[in-house]
């Protein structure tokens, strides 16, 4: 593997993660980045989720090489396991008993009919540390209710003000690209973990975290969803369309770059870059009000414009006139990027079945405790002996026993 380096700042935490899919997965793998341990559990035979959603190599669908879960596993090891009979109950206990941290995604009141909820496990480690992510929390009406993200991005009322910008309330909302919104429930849930560790650290106490799903995509846009309350007013992407100013986002020769100008001496930088052309001149372009009330009329003028030339050469000609415009770089501009190989951004990681792969690493660094990439996502059931036998003193032939009867 490339770029193998050993240590981390959370190098003796231990993690037990208990997720499927994207927000426990990605919670789990932030920590992992930094050095925690994480043993997954996933359902034997079947295995995680995302084992079954792509992108997989020449579209082929394979459990062990989705691109998503080779992406969220990453440095992890693997484990099968059904807590839900009594033996897989007793060796998830005994897994309980040796980690700093649990995360685990199932619906509310599950674990507790498992007699594995917050309760029952911190009698086996006082200072556990329990985090359970479902998409609206363990309480309230709707506590109980099912929701993909493309669900909980709407409900967060971030799909409202998306796209931006839209003149009429007539297109339909959106929600964020990709998996952002799982990803950012992740993260949020990422933060609260270290947050309680920080304070186990002090206290030498454990706690247990219940986080919602559609709270934390709330937080990311704080402002937007308090107007209404404070002030009475609903922001919409319409709302937000016709304070807009000219530019955003435009086409150009060869893709798309995005150009914000609010401040004056932008908008002459701007207008340096295009050639100052006559249209420029007029009454209603020498103020802001006057571009925001003709701002459709300016970005059409602007993208006959940009059309002409490709993004690098606008880049480059308006950063040299410190003017804010920037390429929107696909993936192939970000994996050839001369800023991100520079600073080792993608590293490569070789997997048993999808081969040598080249994965993002992450956006920090730490000059004490290096960030590390030791293994690639496990196998399906991979490290069943490694930790059931060296941790809890099973032998090989418990472990096919186990099998046979469907606990692991």
């Amino acid at each position: 593997m490339k770029g193998t380096v050993l240590g981390g700042v959370l190098e003796d935490v231990k993690v037990l993660e208990y997720c499927t899919m994207i927000s426990g997965p990605y919670c789990t793998k932030l920590l992992a980045d930094m050095g925690a341990e994480v043993v997954k559990i996933e359902s034997p035979g079947t295995g995680d989720e995302a084992r079954r959603s792509g992108p997989f190599p020449g579209d082929i669908p394979h459990q062990e090489k989705s691109g998503l879960f080779l992406y969220l596993n990453t440095n992890k090891r693997g484990i099968t396991l059904d807590p839900g009979k009594p033996m897989g109950k007793e060796i998830f206990e005994g897994l309980v008993k040796n980690v700093d941290i649990l995360v685990e995604d199932t619906p509310p009141g599950y674990m507790e009919q498992l007699g594995l909820g917050y309760e029952d496990l911190k009698g086996l480690n006082p200072g556990l540390i329990m985090t359970s992510i479902s998409p609206f929390g363990r309480s309230g009406p709707n506590k109980d209710y099912k929701a993909y993200q493309l669900n909980t991005a709407h409900v967060s009322g971030q799909g409202y003000l998306l796209p931006i910008p839209s003149p009429t309330l007539e297109r339909p909302p959106v929600k964020a690209g990709g998996n952002s919104c799982d990803c950012d429930a992740g993260l949020v849930a990422a933060v609260a973990v270290l947050s309680a560790f920080y304070w186990k650290g002090a206290t030498g106490q454990g706690q247990f975290i219940e986080l919602s799903k559609q709270e934390a995509l709330m937080s990311m846009q704080r402002v937007e969803s308090v107007t209404f309350a404070n002030d009475g007013v609903t922001m919409t992407r319409q709302a937000q369309a016709q304070s807009r100013m000219p530019g955003g986002v435009m086409p150009c020769k060869d893709g798309y770059v995005v150009a914000v100008t609010p401040e004056e001496h932008q908008w002459k930088a701007l207008m340096e870059l295009v050639g100052n052309p006559e249209w420029s001149k007029e009454d209603w372009c020498k103020d802001q009000r006057g571009r925001s009330e003709h701002a459709q009329e300016l970005n059409g003028y602007l993208i006959e414009w940009m059309k002409q030339h490709t993004k690098e050469e606008i880049f480059r000609k308006g950063q040299a006139l410190s003017c804010p415009i920037a390429p929107i770089n696909s993936a192939e501009d970000l994996l050839r990027s001369e800023q991100l190989n520079a600073r080792d951004f993608f590293v490569e990681v070789e997997h048993p079945k999808a081969g040598r792969l080249t994965v993002p690493s992450s956006p920090y660094r730490f000059s004490k405790s290096p960030l590390r990439w030791e293994r690639p996502a496990p196998l399906l059931g991979e490290h069943n002996e490694d930790v059931l036998c060296e941790r809890l003193g099973y032998t090989r032939e418990d472990l096919v026993k186990l099998r046979e009867t469907g606990i692991i």
